[in-house]
């Protein structure tokens, strides 16, 4: 898709590229067995001015496109998908809503170190009880003078320990559902706020996720994002950005399992010939290159959408959905022409097929989008 890129956007590919299979790859596989998270990566990222992609320069961030933004998750992702998710929820998560609603003073204070890789953010919205049904929250904020006091359990928090702030939606009203939601940012050090044991994952075990307990927090009324009542709107704007992420995280885990299936099938000799001369690996290969390709001009009409200021709900969920199924087929399928050693953490496929299974799930399941999508075409 070279034809369709800019000299920019192609500057920052090459260089997100290069960097990534530098620093990235090479502890990839090593950081997903310990389970390790990738701080020090990620501060190199955040002075490369990969933390904030699309935050306006004047606030800390890189002042790039969208389509800038899919390449560099692609790009990271592709290398290890655990740096991937993390860069993905600072920039469209936490820094896109914060530029979109957050006021001046919260720009000046949240959004600049968070964009600039000083700070990093987390975003709880999911509970036990609300995953899908993201409006059914039992966590409250009630309002107590110039406070608000929070009560309630957050989980699946990605960044939930190594977060220095987390987006909070609570709700402020009970009986106003999706209106009565409110969004407040929360230092991690405040009293009461108790980040729990980090989740025993199958896959981008490299990245942190926790409950995340809110006891009694108070939390100046300064620190409400957007007005009260607004939460559950900026919640799923955020999750619209996101969901281009997740959807390039998905491209980028699909693309280093076709690469080295391609890479394998050429050097692995079965009766006397590579396999990739055996018309049933190369109809694989064809299938699997075909859905990578589809996947990322998805993405790519989601992610230019959006840099023409127009509404992106449907292509996001749409790029996702495609994005998150084509990689399941081509992780596995990766796997198959591995054969044997592919179940083995010899080669890097199985971990591959383990870190695409979530991107069916987290920031929207696949039955969400679908809904999403359906909702979409049948309003008129």
């Amino acid at each position: 898709m070279d034809h369709l890129l800019t000299e920019d956007q192609k500057m920052v590919r090459d260089t997100i590229r290069e960097f990534a299979a530098d620093q990235i790859a090479p502890g990839a596989a090593d950081r997903d067995e310990k389970e390790e998270y990738p701080a020090e990566i990620l501060k190199k990222l955040g002075e490369l001015g990969f933390m904030g992609v699309n935050t306006p320069e004047r606030y800390g961030g890189a002042g790039m496109d969208m389509v800038s933004y899919f390449l560099v998750v692609d790009e990271i992702s592709r290398a290890d998908a655990s740096a991937g998710v993390v860069i993905s929820v600072n920039n469209s998560l936490i820094c896109y809503p914060l530029e979109k609603f957050a006021t001046e003073q919260q720009k000046q204070k949240w959004l600049i170190p968070a964009a600039s890789g000083k700070m990093l953010g987390a975003f709880c919205l999911t509970e036990p009880d609300a995953g899908s049904d993201a409006a059914n929250l039992k966590t409250t904020a009630r309002r107590d003078g110039d406070d608000y006091v929070i009560n309630g359990t957050k989980s699946f928090t990605t960044n939930g320990q190594n977060a220095d702030f987390y987006i909070l939606l609570a709700s402020t009203d009970k009986a106003a559902t999706t209106k009565g939601i409110t969004a407040f940012l929360v230092p991690r050090d405040l009293e009461g706020v108790q980040p729990g044991k980090k989740e025993k994952k199958m896959g981008i075990r490299g990245s942190d996720c926790c409950p995340v307990v809110y006891d009694n927090v108070r939390v100046p009324v300064e620190n409400r994002l957007g007005e009260e009542g607004n939460g559950f709107k900026i919640a799923m704007t955020a999750l619209d950005s996101g969901r281009v992420g997740i959807a390039a995280q998905a491209l980028g885990v699909a693309q280093a399992a076709l690469d080295a299936a391609k890479a394998y099938a050429k050097e692995r000799v079965q009766f006397g010939r590579p396999i990739s001369s055996f018309q049933a690996i190369q109809f694989k290969l064809a299938d699997m290159e075909m859905l990578v390709n589809a996947s990322r001009m998805l993405i790519y009409l989601a992610a230019t959408k959006k840099d023409h200021g127009a509404r992106f709900t449907t292509e996001a969920a749409m790029a996702k959905l495609f994005a998150s199924d084509m990689v399941m087929k081509v992780t596995q399928e990766a796997l198959q022409i591995h054969g044997g050693v592919g179940y083995t953490k010899e080669y890097p496929v199985e971990r591959f097929l383990r870190d695409a299974k979530v991107t069916e799930i987290y920031e929207g399941t696949s039955e969400i989008q679908r809904f999403v999508i359906a909702r979409s075409i049948l309003k008129d």
